[in-house]
């Protein structure tokens, strides 16, 4: 019974150990938010202020975005230098 009590009085003391390491480091670190603003808080303002902006682009019907498509697409086909603009596909 004897061994039993000191492994127990062991394994006691190893979790009072870590408990006291753990309470050091917490005691370290400060819980105050009096701060107005925080890291995170300046690094979206920054991200707000520094966003782009698209430019409006003008809705288009579908009979108008299907005329579009079938003008350039016979402008591609039909296109008399012989020369396919680079975009790797000949017909």
């Amino acid at each position: 019974m004897d061994e039993r009590d000191k492994r127990n009085q062991d394994d006691f003391d190893d979790e009072d150990l870590i408990s006291a390491e753990f309470e050091s480091m917490v005691a370290g670190l400060s819980l105050d938010e009096s701060a107005p603003t925080t890291y995170l808080d300046e690094l979206d303002n920054f991200e707000d202020t520094n966003r782009f902006t698209p430019p409006m682009i003008p809705k288009k019907s579908l009979l108008q975005q299907f005329r579009e498509a079938r003008e350039s697409f016979f402008k591609w086909k039909n296109n008399k230098d012989g020369d396919f603009l680079d975009d790797g596909t000949a017909l």
